[in-house]
């Protein structure tokens, strides 16, 4: 058969499906049911309409501290000694004005240091040089620039040398062991900058996240400065103390800051200066309005592409199909389910996205920006899931030959998995949807992640073990396995197909 022989096949696959009303009308169905399904969702979501703060280049950022600090005028220098940086976290929710009990322990990103920024306002320019928790001495500016320093944790044994300048529109951050000799981590260029700015020491500890927990609770950490000195344009004279952003009801203290001498500081603070990301302001994550949608229409592909292929196996003329013939038919079959499959979820899901987020909006939910690559990965993506999925069933139909038996197993493969995901620890999660054909579902991932902040990137929160178009891979590996099966199936019954023709 050639090639203009195949299109014709295509033709015919084609006009034969639009001939089904029932299929027509599950087709149809497909894109409705995501968008109705999708935008219901939404509409059960409500929000507080947090207070979000954006950051230089227009990402939601968390920005939130005790900061201790001077103003600048033009050039100068800032130097300190961390003496101590310990912790403690709420072992209840935290998030409430009533007291909780607190146990001992720093975050891994709790951090204290000298920053230098504009104004106070949220979501500013700025840069630091800091000791953390866990990660050593950093220099970060601007919440995603990040340059590692010295590492270790820090004690009355092993305190930390901080040195933060400013040379026009250019800062730069230093450490030091002993004080005397100095090691450059990284610079900064904070476009812009005014001629006085503010320069001063800070503290800030974010969400504490415990073994298996989704939600974390507020910590606090509390750093002892000593060894204070200033060069050139700073005064060196009253110190103003803020607390940006604001704290923690149960963890706030009558004593944020202290100055026990003209160069030792005692700081509490707690928050962070980080990007954002998504369980920190809502628990429910608004994107699963569309994932929601897509499990129901995902039910009626596998129903579709099931009767689609097994209602072949109905007709006595499938026992005089030649085995060349019927692989054709498989593969013209396939294009056509997949490809009608791939317009309704492209188009449900551009649909959906559109309605979900004007909704979650208006209910108060926060939404992260979103960029048109994004947008577009979560569409296009969306629909080659749907395309990769009713091959897959196709395939499965000419295996199983049952209708019933390709329905289930489409679903055992395509969505049991995803929901007991939802259930189990995140490290058998994190396995499971990997290596099964769920884990496509990470193409709907619309939640920005960071290696600066520790949060719990989990399924419950809108998070997923694989990259989106590395789900997207492994559902199309499953489907190509399962058409390599399907074709040489399809050789193996031959003789018995050739023998009925005597």
């Amino acid at each position: 058969m050639g090639g203009d022989e195949f299109v014709q096949l295509l033709r015919t696959e084609f006009s034969n499906f639009r001939a089904a009303r029932l299929w027509m009308i599950s087709l149809w169905a497909v894109a409705v049911v995501s968008v109705l399904v999708s935008s219901v969702a939404a509409l059960a979501s409500h929000g507080s309409n947090p207070a979000v703060s954006i950051g230089p280049d227009g990402k939601a950022v968390s920005d939130t501290y005790t900061f201790v600090h001077q103003p600048l005028a033009g050039d100068g220098t800032l130097t300190t000694r961390l003496a101590s940086l310990s912790g403690a976290f709420s072992s209840g929710n935290g998030f409430g004005a009533s007291s909780t009990s607190q146990q001992p322990g720093l975050a891994p990103w709790a951090k204290a240091g000298i920053i230098l920024e504009p104004a106070t306002n949220q979501g500013t320019n700025y840069a630091a040089v800091m000791v953390t928790g866990s990660y050593g001495v950093r220099m970060q500016y601007n919440y995603t620039h990040d340059s590692p320093g010295l590492t270790g944790a820090v004690g009355p044994s092993s305190p930390r040398w901080l040195r933060l300048g400013r040379i026009g529109d250019v800062i730069t951050g230093y450490d030091s062991i002993d004080g005397v000799k100095w090691t450059e981590i990284g610079t900064a260029r904070l476009t812009g900058l005014p001629h006085v700015v503010l320069i001063g020491l800070f503290v800030t500890s974010p969400l504490h996240f415990a073994a298996a927990d989704n939600n974390g609770t507020p910590s606090v950490a509390t750093a002892t400065f000593d060894h204070l000195s200033t060069q050139d344009g700073i005064p060196h004279s009253s110190w103003t103390g803020d607390t940006i952003g604001g704290f923690y009801p149960s963890l706030r203290s009558d004593s944020i800051w202290q100055q026990q001498s003209a160069d030792t500081f005692t700081l509490s603070g707690s928050g962070d200066i980080a990007p954002l990301v998504g369980d920190i302001v809502f628990t429910n994550w608004s994107g699963a309005s569309i994932v929601d949608g897509t499990i129901v229409a995902l039910l009626i592909v596998i129903v579709l592409a099931a009767l689609v292929t097994t209602s072949e196996y109905r007709r006595p003329s499938i026992r005089t199909t030649s085995i060349s013939s019927s692989q054709r038919v498989l593969a013209a079959k396939a294009i056509v389910v997949g490809s009608l499959a791939f317009a309704a979820g492209a188009i449900a899901t551009a649909i959906a996205e559109v309605i979900t987020r004007n909704v979650l909006a208006a209910n108060g939910l926060f939404l992260f920006p979103q960029s048109g690559p994004d947008a577009a990965r979560l569409i296009l993506g969306t629909g080659l899931f749907f395309g990769f999925a009713a091959v897959l069933v196709v395939a499965l139909g000419t295996i199983l030959r049952r209708s019933t038996a390709t329905v289930v197993a489409g679903i055992a493969l395509l969505v049991v998995p995803g929901v007991i995901a939802t259930v189990l620890p995140a490290d058998s999660e994190s396995w499971l949807m990997r290596l099964t054909p769920t884990a496509a579902f990470a193409i709907q991932a619309t939640l920005p992640r960071s290696n600066l902040v520790t949060d719990a990137y989990t399924i419950v929160n809108g998070y997923f073990p694989i990259s989106p178009w590395g789900g997207l891979t492994v559902l199309a590996a499953y489907t190509a396995v399962a058409l390599g099966a399907a074709v040489w199936l399809l050789h193996r019954r031959s003789p018995t197909r050739v023998a009925s023709l005597s």
